[in-house]
């Protein structure tokens, strides 16, 4: 698409008006003057970042100041553009501006539609601070003060070990997985000691922003490709191969993909593995959210095949106890790179917390974990059928989903186009917090929704969706 607007905003940032607003008003000074016209397409927001050398972020408080005043309009998989019908002059409507717009204070919302936390209440907290008590008071604490493995407690990655090869299908050992604080520093740690300046990495788009810029921040560039029932369509990675760019990597999530909770189907998971063979690019596998399934057994990891050359599989124990239990994990069969992921990780965090990590274990080992895991998949499972129904008396006819089989999220598609700006800030005026669906996105806004239900009680699942079947 051309895009024949002659970018010329200069910004002053010693002005006290905020960046965003200053992008704002040039843009709509430049529609004033006729420079853009109505119809005309405004840059996308990661190009238009770039040009101006700012956040992303700052861009897209911009237009979304520009879409409230109705200067212009965002059109699904299209783009941004000049409105027809234009504001009167000097009309600025900024007092309507959402709440998102300002400094973001999250004590101020009773209800938050987070992108799939689980339930904290149900956690076996008494039981993990018990065997923290006990491995604390077993060993001698002059030994447990002292700087321990970079990779982990080895007898817990034994345990994580054994877990993967004999319920994901995995075949692998301890010296191939480094525990980490989280599945966010897995990636990080990955990404760090795979990617070099210059490199291209393939995403699912939508997909998951921190992974996207845990990319970037290593110096790759993004190649988006789309998703649909099936999962990434691989049609539009052969596409991206054959550009000759330098593609190092695809960052997937095929198991539930976030944020649109489909499973990537056998034959593009088998086609995936002949593309990397191939072409020699690492696949990248966060199997965020394996435990909870309500129906069949889990889909086993891309990883699993036996057949696939490079990959990096990351995984987490954060759902399966508590958010705040950083424990995630990283595997990998490419020779070199677990060594790599160990000499970073040492200069970065040293070492992780071993007492936590041999409590944890200990669950494992008295069956805590098993049975956590049993009876919080029979709380999920009540809690979704309570959202689906939920679901369909309140936006049955305003939007389509499927019922999700594993997990603790639905992925919402609305039938018509939404003013996000206003419904967001509206859902915030009630203290009400949804992520905003450019949040999945590269580019070009989705019109659906991620809307997440472990965390929340019956209550606040039944006011949070009431209030956005009234506003949507």
């Amino acid at each position: 698409m051309l895009r024949p607007w002659q970018l010329e905003i200069q910004l002053d940032p010693k002005s006290e008006k905020a960046i965003y607003l200053q992008i704002a008003d040039a843009i709509i000074k430049d529609i004033h003057s006729g420079r853009l016209k109505a119809g005309d397409a405004l840059p996308g927001s990661r190009n238009l970042a770039q040009l101006l050398n700012v956040n992303r972020n700052t861009v897209v408080e911009a237009l979304n100041v520009l879409i409230n005043e109705e200067w212009v309009v965002s059109r699904e998989r299209k783009g941004i553009f000049v409105s027809a019908v234009l504001p009167s002059p000097g009309v600025k409507n900024r007092d309507l501006q959402p709440a998102a717009q300002k400094p973001d204070n999250p004590a101020r919302y009773h209800i938050h539609f987070d992108d799939g936390h689980p339930d904290s209440k149900i956690a076996p907290i008494a039981e993990l601070a018990r065997a923290y008590r006990q491995i604390f008071n077993r060993k001698a604490r002059w030994q447990m003060m002292g700087y321990a493995d970079e990779y982990g407690d080895t007898d817990f990655r034994k345990a994580i070990v054994q877990m993967l090869n004999h319920q994901r299908g995995l075949d692998t050992n301890e010296h191939a997985i480094c525990i980490t604080r989280g599945s966010q520093m897995a990636m990080y740690l990955a990404t760090q000691c795979l990617i070099e300046k210059g490199d291209y990495v393939i995403v699912e788009n939508p997909g998951y922003k921190p992974a996207w810029q845990t990319v970037e921040n290593a110096g790759a560039k993004l190649l988006p490709v789309n998703v649909d029932k099936d999962g990434l369509i691989i049609e539009e990675v052969i596409a991206h191969l054959r550009s000759r760019k330098k593609i190092k990597a695809i960052y997937t999530t095929p198991h539930r993909q976030y944020p649109t909770t489909v499973t990537l189907s056998l034959q593009r998971r088998l086609a995936l593995v002949q593309l990397s063979n191939e072409y020699g690019f690492t696949i990248i596998e966060d199997d965020y959210d394996n435990e909870f399934c309500f129906g069949y057994r889990p889909v086993l990891p891309i990883s699993s095949l036996p057949e696939l050359k490079n990959y990096i599989y990351i995984g987490t124990m954060s759902k399966v106890v508590a958010p705040a239990l950083r424990i995630g994990y990283l595997v990998s069969n490419k020779p070199g790179l677990i060594e790599k992921v160990g000499t970073l990780r040492r200069i970065i965090d040293v070492q992780g917390d071993t007492i936590m990590e041999q409590a944890v274990l200990q669950l494992i080992k008295d069956g805590t974990i098993k049975r956590h895991i049993r009876k919080a998949t029979h709380h999920y499972k009540a809690k979704r059928d309570f959202t689906a129904a939920l679901l369909e008396k309140q936006l049955g006819d305003k939007v389509s989903y499927t019922l999700p089989e594993g997990g603790l999220a639905f992925w919402i598609n609305l039938k018509k186009e939404t003013n996000w700006v206003q419904v967001l800030g509206k859902l915030e005026a009630k203290g009400i917090r949804i992520i905003p669906p450019d949040n999945y996105s590269i580019e070009i806004p989705i019109n659906g929704l991620r809307l997440s239900y472990g965390s929340l009680s019956e209550e606040q699942l039944t006011e949070g969706i009431t209030l956005l079947g009234k506003l949507l």
